[in-house]
């Protein structure tokens, strides 16, 4: 008997309804899946010349690289020696890859199911060194957006990868019960202070001393890096639909779709929640300073309701935050913090410069609205902003913010 497997909720919602029989055919958009061996998966990492950007997604900085994910494709690396001048220099085809963190020569990135490990000592000859399979259970992708459903067909998350979709077009099933297999795909058994760089908001990595953090939409995994070979330590349930983490003064603080969880680092080989804030249902990244969290929340698409707003959250006690006040957005995305500024990358509305000197009560001093922005990284000597392909960059002066350079990734 011909086999559907359902994507998880946060993936697809899967909605059928009876249709009254008329003389027309009625037809319906399907998502059909492009898939790969995990043999061929697995072995399908590379280091290539430079190329174009598909679509640019969260960027980091380490030394005088900055690296700009291109979403389920890879790495771009670009050589930011001289910020007026930056020079996109390799391409690491990773596919599924949409994180990367790196510490101490080392880049750690995932690979659909696994994690990755490249070894930076020379940038002319970047090598994977080491990998850590099955780490990342829920590696399905998210159907683009305009199916009705995903038809799986004979995709057999055993031996299978879904690299990819293609949209076709089909007839609408009329008076007919569809029944759908579920498949625990967060379970497969079938398969078996140093160098460190900066992330931004939308990142699912960080990493703290010997320490990685990764976030995955379930689970909160705890990565031994102190040798070569990362080594798995802990992996705890964290919520639901978790997007985001962000560390701070020995606190990791989690975004989720539907709130923000906070953990304590007393034993950082086994964090400890300490309290969970429910907000409006939106995708939300999460930055932290002093006694304070801003947390976007976006709305529409599969974010949820149609909420964009900027949260101000007291952390005074962190086993029982609040929400202190609330600011409308356009539809904001990442967000990062510099002494008493924070930045708002508002999607179409542009980059928000806002005062936090007297938080709760924010003022905006700044806007640049001629961009679509998405994520940002405040370093100590410049800023670096990402949105439609475009790298950004502005510089601090007193109490100014500077365009030195916008870097087209082609």
């Amino acid at each position: 008997m011909k086999k559907h497997l359902l994507l998880p909720i946060v993936l697809l919602s899967l909605v059928f309804t009876s249709c009254e029989k008329d003389s027309e055919v009625e037809t319906t958009t399907v998502a059909v899946p492009v898939t790969q061996s995990i043999a061929e998966f697995r072995a399908s990492v590379d280091v290539m010349e430079a190329k174009s950007i598909k679509e640019s997604g969260k960027i980091y900085a380490w030394k005088n690289y900055i690296f700009i994910n291109d979403k389920n494709e890879g790495v771009h690396i670009i050589d930011n020696t001289d910020p007026f001048h930056p020079e996109n220099i390799q391409f690491i085809k990773i596919p599924r890859n949409t994180d990367i963190a790196i510490k101490d020569d080392k880049l750690y990135a995932n690979h659909g199911m696994d994690l990755v490990v490249f070894d930076l000592t020379d940038m002319n000859k970047i090598v994977e060194t080491a990998r850590i399979k099955d780490v990342f259970p829920n590696y399905f992708m998210a159907a683009p957006e305009g199916a009705t459903y995903v038809e799986f067909g004979d995709f057999n998350a055993s031996n299978q990868v879904i690299i990819g979709y293609v949209m076709e077009t089909k007839k609408k099933e009329q008076d007919v019960n569809i029944m759908w297999e579920s498949v625990d795909v967060f379970n497969n058994a079938a398969r078996e202070g140093g160098n460190t760089g900066t992330g931004g908001s939308m990142a699912r990595f960080s990493i703290v001393d010997n320490y990685l953090y990764i976030a995955d939409e379930m689970k909160l995994s705890v990565f031994d890096i102190t040798n070569t070979d990362p080594r798995l330590l802990n992996s705890q349930n964290a919520g639901w639909q978790i997007e985001t983490i962000f560390h701070y003064e020995g606190h990791l603080y989690l975004g989720s779709t539907t709130g923000m969880y906070i953990y304590g680092l007393e034993d950082p080989a086994a964090p400890q929640q300490l309290s969970n804030l429910r907000h409006v249902m939106g995708c939300d990244p999460v930055v932290v300073k002093d006694n304070y969290a801003y947390v976007t929340i976006r709305g529409g698409n599969a974010c949820g309701q149609d909420f964009n707003q900027l949260d101000i959250v007291d952390l005074s006690d962190k086993r029982n935050p609040s929400i202190i006040e609330t600011y409308e957005m356009n539809n904001p995305y990442g967000l990062g913090i510099k002494d008493n500024w924070l930045f708002v990358c508002d999607g179409d509305a542009g980059l928000k410069v806002y005062d936090i000197q007297n938080t709760p009560d924010l003022r905006l001093i700044d806007q640049f609205s001629n961009i679509n922005t998405y994520d940002v990284i405040p370093l100590e000597d410049k800023l670096l902003m990402v949105g439609d392909n475009t790298l950004y960059q502005y510089s601090y002066k007193g109490n100014e913010i500077n365009l030195i350079s916008s870097f087209a990734i082609n």
